[in-house]
Parts: structure tokens; sequence; C-alpha cells
């Protein structure tokens, strides 16, 4: 395990603390979504968090749109999803789609709960996550930029500088950088950090209108390749996020002249709404707009050591769906029990390994998903036309749909999870089913409300099961079910995340000590 990297003003200051005691169990640099989230993990499971964040302030900006399934899925289980729901903010629901086709995406076959999107803004997942509605929050240590760090075989020292310049050290067990595509954690580290630079210069603006073109209405679902064959070189998207506010994505050569630390105009937006809609959109006014560009990298490693990599810290692409806040909050939900398994009970660094196994491939998939997206909605010459109109032929096959919505939404995702008997279930996203424990209606996702793992006894389930996992009972727990809702299964183990781990077809014990130890630490 080798040192990370320091800053030369920090470098006294961090070896000077660096044989402290502990002053928490994970460090947290980062409080966007992925950091909040993680934060709220390890909090549920009873570990102590330090929760860094550069800004003073947050992010008034809606961003992405809303949650993709899976994700909102994760939030279902810890029972987040119903109170941040409740904090309506009047978004109106955006189909899933793939380069802005005018095919929506099918989540049907993949037995969620969730048929699209769900309408809710980044800014509010923070400001939920960060209030602690749910009773899990994190105060966030705000204007404490970290500017070194150090591990060694016991834990993590970062140095910060804290409101006013003051400077600071915290050491954990732990450490997380959550810190966004430029982070700071990475660049400590020295972790490569691969990938295609960007080569087109985009916006992102929330607008206020005074004329709504047919094709910027809720519910409508334009081709982005039949918009910038209208506008002329200029082509885009526009998106009703509430009533009178739109979010208008566009991208022409006035775009790549400008530099993108560049403020963006009104009177850019207005000159590529003319492009676009000519006098069927009128602006009146400009919220919040950003540049952003299709640049697709991803970390070599996301476990260097005692740190970790997750979020946009890890991982940056084209932002087509909302991807981006969705992989890097499930990249969360995946570190976060294992970390806690760390902490509090000893799992070792198979565990911690299994992050990096799991989940770069992840990545990987997303980075590719949208490079295809990018040149599906960028290039307009005849060729991308006629490659448009074949993948959008082939979003209408059912077969076709299941795999991109799979890709896009997450609900593909299956983990290579070793087991014997070996089962179809095995590391895959275990569904809500509808059971019946103790004679009442259960959904699945509300028995993982706590963060422990489970163990689902379903009819055909042996009497001895529960003997096998006794001393797990603390961390997993042991419910039976009258129904088997679907599940093609007589007992199932379930990780935290919801992702199988063990699953038994004759309800035998054979595999079941060896899955519990793997996936909690030792007995």
């Amino acid at each position: 395990m080798g040192d990370g990297a320091t800053a030369g003003t920090t470098v006294k200051a961090v070896k000077a603390a660096k044989t402290a005691t502990a002053d928490t169990d994970v460090t947290v640099v980062g409080a966007g979504p992925t950091g909040l989230l993680l934060a709220t993990e390890l909090t549920l499971a009873g570990v102590r968090v330090a929760l860094l964040e550069r800004r003073t302030g947050r992010n008034g900006q809606s961003r992405a749109l809303g949650l993709q399934p899976r994700t909102a899925e994760i939030l279902r289980m810890r029972g987040l999803l119903a109170p941040l729901l409740a904090r309506d903010e009047g978004l109106f629901p955006t189909a899933l789609h793939f380069a802005g086709l005018p095919v929506p995406l099918d989540t049907t076959p993949w037995r969620t709960r969730h048929r699209g999107a769900v309408p809710v803004g980044q800014n509010r997942v923070e400001e939920f996550l960060e209030d602690g509605s749910a009773g899990n929050g994190v105060p966030v240590r705000r204007g404490c930029a970290l500017t070194g760090l150090v591990q060694d075989a016991d834990g993590v020292t970062a140095a910060f500088t804290g409101p006013g310049g003051r400077p600071g050290t915290v050491r954990s067990r732990w450490l997380v950088g959550c810190d966004g595509g430029r982070s700071t954690v990475r660049k400590l580290l020295g972790t490569p950090f691969p990938g295609t630079p960007g080569t087109v210069v985009m916006v992102a603006a929330d607008v206020v209108l005074s004329e709504v073109p047919s094709e910027a209405r809720p519910g409508a679902l334009r081709s982005v390749g039949e918009a910038a064959r209208a506008g002329g070189g200029v082509h885009g998207m526009m998106l009703p996020l509430r009533e009178g506010v739109h979010r208008f994505m566009f991208s022409g050569p006035a775009q790549q002249r400008r530099d993108r630390a560049e403020p963006v105009t009104a009177a850019e937006v207005a000159e590529a709404l003319a492009a676009l809609y000519g006098g069927r959109a009128g602006l009146r006014e400009v919220r919040h707009a950003t540049r952003f560009t299709d640049a697709s990298r991803q970390a070599e490693r996301y476990r260097t050591g005692r740190v970790f990599l997750a979020g946009d810290a890890a991982h940056i692409h084209l932002p087509t769906g909302g991807q981006g806040l969705n992989l890097g909050m499930q990249d969360a939900f995946n570190l976060g029990w294992k970390l806690a398994a760390a902490v509090r009970y000893g799992a070792g660094d198979d565990l911690l390994d299994s992050y990096h196994a799991e989940r770069h491939p992840v990545g990987a998939g997303v980075l590719r998903n949208t490079r295809a997206q990018g040149l599906l909605m960028a290039a307009r010459d005849d060729d991308a036309v006629a490659l448009r109109e074949i993948v959008t032929d082939l979003l209408r096959l059912p077969g076709g749909n299941r795999y991109v919505t799979g890709a896009v939404t997450g609900l593909d995702v299956s983990y290579p999870v070793p087991g014997s008997p070996p089962h179809p279930l095995l590391g895959a996203r275990v569904p809500d089913a509808d059971l019946a424990v103790d004679g009442r209606p259960t959904g699945l996702y509300g028995l993982l409300a706590d963060g422990r793992g489970l163990l689902l006894e379903l009819p055909g389930a042996a009497p001895g099961l529960g003997g096998a996992a006794g001393p797990w009972a603390g961390r997993v727990l042991r419910v039976r079910s009258a129904d088997a809702g679907g599940l093609d299964a007589a007992a199932l183990l379930v990780r935290p995340d919801g992702h199988v781990c063990w699953a038994s077809p004759d309800g035998g014990p054979d595999g079941l000590p060896a899955a519990l130890a793997r996936w909690f630490g030792p007995a």
C-alpha cells in the first residue's frame, strides 16, 4: 500500500498528523449526490463520517432532470424515495430516450415499478440528502478544499484549507473521493485518467420562453437529428422542466469558437433558439446556463490502498439522459455497505476490491453508450442520417429496446458473483417482489431499509437455513415468505445493495456459509 501524494504547502501538516488517532472512520470528499448518498449509507450502518466540500453553498441549477429507474429503486430500498418525492417541485416527467431518437425506452421487461425517469432535479436530491430528512443526515463541512493526503497501513490523513484560509487536517481509516471530474483526490493519488478529450462544446440552459414550440411541450420527443437538419448546423434538444421553464441544450459553430469557461449569454441562447425554431420560441429569461463537452474518461483504478474514487471523480462522459448522476449514486450504493463491513466487522480486501471489479466495467459500459449517443446526436451528414434511421428501427424491436433500456437505466447490471450451485439470479438485481411475510403483503425492497443483508426463505426453503446463518444474525435479516413473488428460487441471499449473492433452487444450505463470510465479513 503506497502513500498518496501531497501538495507542497501541506506536507509538514500531513506528516505531523499522520500517526494521530483517527478522527473518524471515513472521510468523504465532495458533497454532490454521490458523496451525500455514500455518507448517508455509512451513517445508517453506524460508521463515523467526515464530509468535506470545497463549495461554500449549494448549486441552484437543476442539472440532471430525473432519476433513472435503478436509482429510484435503490432509494426505495432505504425508504428515501417517498419522502424525496413528497417535496414536489413540479417537474414534468420526461421519456427515457437514447440519443434523442423518437422511440421511448420501455422498462416493462425489466420488472421494475418505475416505468420511466422519476422527475426530480439533481439540486433537489442534494438538498434532500444533506438535510437528512430520513434521519441519516451528515453535516457538510463547507468551504474545505483538499490540499494533500498521505496514507499508511492504518489510515489516511487529509489536509485541507478551510473557511477563511485556515489549514486543517482530518485522519480517518478510509477516504473516498467524490469530488467531480476535476477530482483533487484523483490527482493527488496520481491515478491515470485515460480516455478522449472533448471535441464538441455544448450548452445546457434553463430558460423561460415567451412562446413554446410544439416540439417542446410535455410528452413530445423529437429526433435531435431532425432538429439539427432544421437548424442549419445548430443542433439541440428542448425539454420542459416545469410550468414555464425549459431545459435547452444546443451546440453549433458559434459554441466551438468559445472557451468552455466563458459565460453563456442570453444573446447566445437566443441565436440558437432562432436557428432551431425560428420565431416559434421567444426567449424571456435565462435562469442558469453552463457549457460542457463530450469528453469521455475513466480512472484506471477505483481503489488505491485506503482511498477510493466514486462518481465523476472516477468517470466523466457526455451527460445524456442524466446517466452521470445515476452512475455516481449507484457507485456510492455499491461501496457504502462494503466500507461499513470493513469498519464494523473486519471485512477484508476481497470485499473492498470487489468495488472496482464490479463498478469499473459498469462505468466503461456507460462511457460506451454515451459516446455512441454523442455520435448519433452530433453528426449531420447523409451517412449519419442513415445510421440514425437504422438505430431508430432497432429501438422499435422489443429485443433492441430492452437491450438499450437496460444499458441506459442500469437495470441490466449483473455482477460476476461466484457461487455454488450456479443460478440465473446470481449477481443480478433482485426485483421488488410482492411477498407475504407474517400474513401481510410486503414489498421485498422494504426489507432492505436498515441496510442489512437479507436471507429470504421462500416456499421450499429447508428449515436448517436459519442455523447456517446464525453467526451473521446482526448483519443479515432472515425473513420467510409464504409467497415466492415470482422469484424462481427457494431461498436467496441478497446484499444490502439489492444484488443476489447466493441462490438455492431446492432450498438447501449448500454454499450459504461461504457466501455469508465473503459478503458480510467473518462470522
